[in-house]
């Protein structure tokens, strides 16, 4: 059981599109990424995403070659600047759900919920990559999240 984290796809300046949809090597990206997950047979019970049209295409993408049968689902306080410690007071480390969003979101809640600090860079997100967290639990009854892995489209 697992989170999944991704920032979403490549996108589109605004002079080109307005709404910042993604770019053809966004969409490729976010594709390539989404056979090799779903190649591994990566389960993923939920998928939601900001409500940002970059967003939604790539939550749409994942969503599609995961073959995830649950609606994809807009929702709030994902935001780029949403409060990180609400948000991560919502997470089940047991519920296989991806959360497709943006930065500097992701990166804050990733330190958050491995450091208890949101300005500790613990993880630097790329475009369409997926960041696995799972969680044990502590001697307190907390989870302690970790990075399980991660899936980016560029090594370097």
């Amino acid at each position: 059981m697992a989170l999944f984290l991704v920032q979403h796809g490549v996108s589109e300046s605004k002079d080109v599109d307005p709404e910042k949809g993604l770019r053809r090597k966004g969409r490729a990206e976010t594709e390539r990424i989404g056979q090799v997950a779903a190649g591994y047979a990566i389960n993923v019970n939920r998928i939601v995403h900001s409500g940002k049209k970059r967003a939604e295409q790539t939550a749409l993408i994942f969503h599609d070659l995961l073959s995830v049968q649950a609606p994809l689902e807009m929702i709030s306080g994902i935001k780029p600047l949403d409060d990180v410690r609400k948000y991560a007071e919502t997470l089940d480390p047991h519920s296989n759900l991806m959360v497709v969003g943006h930065l500097p979101f992701l990166q804050r809640l990733v330190s958050f919920m491995l450091t208890g600090g949101e300005d500790n860079l613990v993880y630097k997100f790329q475009n369409s990559g997926i960041v696995c967290l799972d969680a044990e639990t502590g001697e307190d009854g907390a989870a302690d999240w970790f990075i399980k892995w991660t899936l980016n489209p560029n090594i370097t």
